[in-house]
């Protein structure tokens, strides 16, 4: 069955705002993988007297709805200070565009994800704050509430789908509960491993379907 896309969505996709390269960024961050079918880099030019985001660009290598939600984020995040820019949500990005698919939502996670990760680049080298997370159960329980289940749009944690998160030196073991559908679970369980791998300090990282 086709996926339905609002008239938003489809306005995002035909005629972007803001793709392209900032040459002298003040920041710049990619996130995603061509290779799990999405990805997207951010570009940032920021007032260091104001913390304003003065300009915002980015590419993107993707689906539709990848490509809809980099143009509605850097809008959203165009003019805002960093702090105002961090903290725009995925819900707002997909509400800007007047919804998503449930299949679709995890590109306006991504899309988040670009934007906050240059925000923080910026910060760390600018300013001199440093947003490594240490290796806990909450840092991890924080990174897999960016894994969406596909079929709803959700995250894994208000889903209740995690049932057991261990470390042991550098290396992670997550339970999920998700069934038997290999269609989702698949790139659910990369879903985890690329965002648990983001975390300082993590050697490896097993994920089961119990």
């Amino acid at each position: 069955m086709a996926i339905k896309y609002t008239e938003k969505v489809i306005e995002h996709f035909k005629n972007p705002h803001n793709i392209g390269v900032i040459e002298d960024a003040d920041a710049c961050a990619t996130e995603g993988s061509p290779a799990c079918g999405d990805e997207i880099t951010v570009y940032l030019k920021i007032d260091k007297r104001t913390d304003r985001i003065v300009d915002v660009k980015f590419q993107s290598y993707g689906c539709a709805s990848n490509i809809a939600t980099g143009s509605i984020i850097t809008d959203l995040a165009k003019g805002k200070t960093i702090d105002e820019a961090e903290a725009i949500t995925w819900k707002q990005a997909a509400d800007e565009l007047g919804g998503l698919p449930p299949v679709k939502m995890h590109c306006s996670v991504l899309a988040v994800d670009g934007l906050r990760s240059a925000i923080r680049k910026y910060k760390k080298e600018v300013k001199g704050i440093d947003y490594d997370a240490t290796l806990t159960v909450d840092a991890i329980t924080r990174e897999l509430e960016h894994v969406l289940w596909p079929p709803v749009g959700v995250d894994i944690i208000t889903l209740k789908m995690v049932k057991y998160i261990g470390i042991e030196g550098g290396a992670v073991k997550v339970e999920i509960s998700a069934g038997s559908d290999e269609k989702y679970l698949e790139p659910t369980i990369d879903e985890i491993f690329e965002h648990v791998s983001k975390i300082k300090g993590v050697k490896s990282v097993s994920v089961d379907n119990v």
